[in-house]
């Protein structure tokens, strides 16, 4: 999907038909009224109507804000995919919600057809933005903005719905390789036997039975005179059969999906370059395969981890917690940063407590927890916080080792991973450092918002929002 920025007025664009947006009140002042009620159209989100002798489609909309724009872009792009007009033309909004019309477009737009062997082509295939009167020059900034952020949304989409035998460890580090050859900044990788000289036996436990072998990926951007360093981590699970501790069949399904956190992070990190952030952002992923075999780690094993805390695993589907573990500590140690973020698909158990749509963060900052709250709401995803609390903690004691890799009760099971995660981050690191427990909000087979079927991108609107307020605000 194509969207263009044009600095003339709307009635000079030539377009095959146009989007025309209402709320209540412009609604009843329109002129067409009488013939859109007839049609039973309501200025409410999602609803639409077409007017074929007119050329016009109209949109409802709650109002003008950022969240209610953003869905209707999306609805009348899918609207009028399923048609044969090629073009259409919308009078900007705003200079502040241009961003949430872009993002409508291009991420209302998306989808995956990369393993399908006949395409039924959309004629439909751009959109055309008037300037409407508004100052070009700060528009087109924003606009551009939101280009690149959406598209690095897409991008991240496009890896997580990449299958397995398509996106394995090896092949996830090479992405990340020529990524950063493109977009001009560094990327080193660690093999196993370097992972092995890192003592990073946790992350090397999860990965030992797959063919595939684990490769660590740290990607750097630098800036000269940063005002942040920033440090995500991402879990890049490139497929989980559970380990021996084997989920069932119906549950191994979509799976290519428990590297959504590791995308994240890439996706995150090319939109920072292309956007020139003045913050520097390092990326460390743990790229594994957690399959069984004769060399499975299995349930009762003690590993040691990078850090020299002794693990009990208890259950190797518990295994994001493990690479993330070895990951954070190296992370920890190898950058000195003013924030630590760590994104990953950890629990069903998130998809519980928030439901699906929405980004689970924990950690012990109030106040880090209510900046990224501010974020998530401008940015268009949903988060929700859960507390951390002594009692839960202690459900993670184990008799035999330092700590076990799942609590003793099956409750409060997105916290508990949470606490697991917390035992691997330094005193100095626990204010800086939150989790972003992606579960539920990563992937939907269900189309919802701007999201359609598959990887959602969940995380990198959200942290690129957070990294462009900070770095204004200083």
């Amino acid at each position: 999907m194509k969207i263009k920025l044009h600095n003339k007025a709307i009635s000079e664009i030539s377009s095959d038909i146009e989007i025309v947006l209402l709320d209540e009140t412009a609604y009843k002042l329109h002129q067409d009224f009488k013939t859109l009620q007839a049609a039973g159209f309501e200025a409410n989100d999602d609803n639409i109507c077409l007017l074929h002798e007119s050329k016009k489609l109209f949109v409802g909309l709650k109002s003008y804000s950022s969240k209610s724009l953003r869905s209707a872009l999306t609805t009348a792009v899918k609207t009028l995919k399923k048609t044969n007009y090629k073009s259409a033309k919308i009078n900007a909004v705003s200079h502040k919600n241009i961003a949430a019309m872009t993002e409508g477009v291009i991420l209302g737009g998306y989808s995956f057809n990369e393993y399908k062997s006949s395409i039924k082509k959309n004629k439909f295939a751009q959109v055309n933005i008037s300037s409407n009167n508004l100052d070009f020059v700060k528009l087109q900034k924003n606009f551009n903005d939101a280009l690149i952020t959406a598209k690095a949304t897409n991008f991240t989409r496009d890896l997580v719905n990449t299958t397995p035998q398509d996106l394995n460890p090896k092949i996830f580090a090479q992405i990340a390789h020529d990524l950063a050859k493109e977009n001009n900044f560094t990327c080193n990788i660690l093999d196993e036997a370097d992972l092995e000289n890192e003592s990073m036996n946790a992350m090397l436990a999860v990965g030992r039975a797959s063919i595939n072998k684990s490769h660590l990926i740290h990607v750097s951007y630098k800036p000269e005179n940063p005002k942040y360093v920033i440090s995500l981590v991402g879990k890049g699970l490139t497929y989980d059969s559970g380990g021996l501790s084997l989920k069932p069949a119906t549950s191994m399904v979509t799976m290519k999906l428990d590297k959504s956190g590791g995308c994240a992070v890439l996706g995150i990190l090319k939109a920072a370059s292309e956007l020139e952030l003045d913050i520097e952002i390092h990326g460390f992923i743990g790229a594994v395969e957690n399959m069984i075999g004769g060399d499975a780690y299995k349930p009762d094993d003690i590993l040691t981890s990078r850090s020299g805390t002794t693990i009990e695993v208890r259950n190797t589907d518990a295994e994001g917690r493990l690479v993330l573990a070895d990951v954070l500590s190296y992370a920890q140690e190898k950058v000195d940063s003013d924030y630590l973020f760590d994104f990953a698909t950890l629990t069903g158990a998130c998809m519980v407590a928030l439901g699906q749509y929405t980004t689970g963060v924990m950690g012990h900052s109030n106040s880090l927890k209510h900046i990224i709250s501010k974020a998530a709401k401008d940015s268009g995803e949903l988060v929700g916080t859960l507390p951390f609390n002594e009692h839960l903690e202690k459900l993670l004691k184990s008799e035999i080792a330092d700590i076990s890799n799942v609590a003793s009760k099956p409750y409060g099971g997105a916290i508990t991973a949470a606490l697991f995660l917390d035992k691997f981050i330094k005193d100095e690191y626990k204010n800086k450092w939150l989790h972003f427990d992606i579960a539920g909000s990563a992937y939907t087979e269900t189309p919802w918002d701007c999201n359609s079927y598959g990887g959602t991108g969940a995380g990198v609107r959200l942290m690129l929002k957070f990294l462009t307020t900070i770095s204004e605000e200083n």
